[in-house]
């Protein structure tokens, strides 16, 4: 039988994947400690910034990434399993989280399966770091980026970095692991990662005074009908979850809107649910609802590590990874989600869908120019505070 990709760290607490007789299965924290024992049959290898000299200049300080350039940072034959990235940037570049793109292309495909401004990509939406650990991605002192989603392709990896700012990148530093492969299972899917952005949402009204405003509060939206769309993509595969940040243009809880996801081409949703704090399985506006109490969490599978109040110019970050259960579909998904209720706010909204499909890919919507990424307060009307 074929070596399989096996995911051997027990860091990947709730991991998407274990590969057995060619077959995927959730994996809990348990099993994953119980597995550790079993002998492996892949090669392991590495992609680094290390200087080859034996010096210490790791980041190749000498070579600083320029604006406009593109520098590959990894180029690999395969078959293989790349498995953790872990990145670290030296720039003085105010949002060079948004100004940095990362792009990842499988098996010489002719368009990225990963375009996504750097920051985005490890759940930095708004170009700030935010330490938090979740179970695919963790951002830990300092400034130390980290991904564990398995990557895997069959014949080419080729991941490449873009500064689009203004200033050099000083020093940039990067382990890439993977696992060398004989050959690789039929039913693995490659990942996706897809980003997307709307300042502001399409907000129908700004004269509201508070979300329980009966204008507000009666107005129905059973199809979706102006939905911020967070993933749309067609094959076959499975979305694995999404990163969520928030700019508030508008005061008063952001969090009504619902999350709506239609599979296979359906009309109304095949999945919906009750308010988008409740899809990103927080509760209570994350706060208690009208008090001070500002509580942050960072969980394997999801959590809220910037929460940033319920004013003009709040700043919020949220995630939910379906781990134990991803999302399947055979030849389409839309996930989308109400900006506010029936979709009356209009706030900033920097989303990254990730998920597993077959090749080839529905090419990616195209990058907004580096200056609409930056995340900036934008006057939209509406209250200016949470009114209780």
């Amino acid at each position: 039988m074929p070596s399989l990709l096996s995911l051997s760290s027990a860091r990947w607490a709730g991991a998407l994947f274990v590969l057995c007789a060619c077959t995927i299965h959730a994996q809990s924290p348990v099993d994953e400690l119980h597995g550790l024992a079993r002998l492996r049959s892949y090669t392991p290898a590495r992609i680094s910034s290390a200087d080859t000299s034996g010096g210490n200049d790791d980041g190749d300080m000498a070579h600083p990434l320029r604006p406009g350039e593109t520098r590959v940072i990894a180029d690999i034959r395969g078959p293989g399993v790349i498995t953790h990235i872990w990145m670290t940037v030296n720039s003085r570049e105010r949002f060079h989280l948004k100004k940095l793109v990362l792009r990842m292309i499988w098996d010489d495909e002719p368009t990225p399966s990963v375009e996504v401004p750097l920051g985005d990509f490890f759940g930095l939406g708004l170009g700030e770091y935010v330490l938090y650990d979740s179970a695919p991605l963790s951002v830990g002192s300092q400034k130390a980026l980290n991904c564990f989603f398995p990557m895997p392709f069959s014949s080419s990896a080729r991941i490449t970095l873009t500064n689009e700012g203004k200033e050099n990148v000083a020093g940039l530093y990067y382990n890439i692991d993977y696992e060398r492969h004989s050959s690789l299972a039929s039913d693995l899917g490659r990942f996706h990662a897809q980003y997307r952005q709307a300042t502001p949402t399409a907000g129908w009204t700004s004269t509201w005074k508070a979300n329980g405003d009966s204008a507000v509060n009666t107005r129905r939206n059973r199809t979706g009908e102006g939905n911020y769309t967070i993933l749309e993509a067609t094959g076959r595969g499975h979305y694995v979850g999404a990163a969520h940040s928030i700019l508030l243009n508008q005061g008063d809880w952001w969090g009504e809107g619902d999350d709506m996801i239609f599979v296979d081409g359906a009309v109304t949703p095949t999945i919906a649910g009750t308010g988008a704090e409740d899809y990103y399985l927080g509760a209570w506006c994350y706060s208690g609802c009208g008090t001070q109490l500002r509580p942050t969490f960072s969980y394997q599978r999801y959590g809220n590590p910037m929460n940033g109040g319920d004013d003009r110019n709040g700043k919020w970050m949220v995630y939910r990874f379906h781990l134990e259960s991803p999302i399947t579909f055979t030849t389409s998904i839309r996930v989308t989600i109400e900006s506010g209720h029936a979709n009356h706010r209009s706030d900033n909204y920097f989303t990254v869908a990730y998920w597993y499909q077959t090749e080839p890919h529905t090419k990616l919507p195209p990058l907004p120019p580096v200056d609409v990424r930056v995340p900036h307060l934008i006057q939209t009307g509406g209250p200016e505070v949470r009114p209780y």
